[in-house]
């Protein structure tokens, strides 16, 4: 058996949508896109040491996986992010069987997605993290898949757009244990499911 965990970056009124850039996911006419991007210097040390040094394979939406894609694979080894991400395996949720993924070690996932997610959770291996891919994120708060929630909330309020836990999330409880913050105000946050 292996663990799924979740690393998102929200703001404090739990928009996740484009931290990046706005031309990440500009949708529904989103237009406070690289809400995050003043605060990577401080936080992505903190992110990597925290979530992202221990072995891991991602779990990624079609169009989070699009982005980090078309970026990822062309940043140096030397770079440990960048080793950690090109070096995993990447499951892609995905409604099209012939959307290319030219990312090595991309395995696409179609179909029941919550049994596929269950049956991935069931086999030994490392854990499984999403990162981004709000809506993949919903079908697995749904599902009850997640584990762990590995949270960055940044001092920051959009007022609108994709949110972490959408309408029609499922009411749970949840433990803290973990967090900490940087100098910049962004707190890392590190819930597990209550049993």
């Amino acid at each position: 058996m292996r663990e799924l965990a979740i690393l998102s970056f929200v703001t404090l009124d739990g928009v996740m949508q484009s931290p990046t850039s706005a031309e990440e996911d500009p949708s529904g006419g989103f237009t406070a896109g690289g809400w995050g991007a003043p605060y990577w210097e401080d936080v992505m040390p903190r992110v990597y040491e925290e979530a992202m040094s221990e072995p891991y394979d991602l779990l990624f939406g079609r169009k989070t996986y699009d982005v980090f894609a078309s970026h990822w694979p062309s940043v140096g080894g030397d770079d440990p992010v960048a080793a950690r991400l090109n070096g995993g395996r990447k499951y892609v949720v995905t409604r099209s069987s012939t959307h290319p993924l030219p990312w090595s070690e991309s395995v696409r996932i179609t179909g029941d997605v919550a049994a596929e997610v269950a049956r991935l959770k069931s086999e030994d291996g490392p854990l499984i993290q999403v990162h981004g891919s709000v809506e993949l994120i919903q079908t697995l708060i749904g599902h009850d898949l997640i584990d762990e929630y590995r949270l960055w909330t940044f001092p920051v309020v959009v007022g609108s757009g994709k949110r972490l836990f959408g309408d029609g999330s499922v009411p749970g409880d949840l433990s803290l244990v973990r967090s900490g913050s940087t100098g910049s105000g962004v707190v890392m946050s590190v819930y597990r499911q209550v049993p």
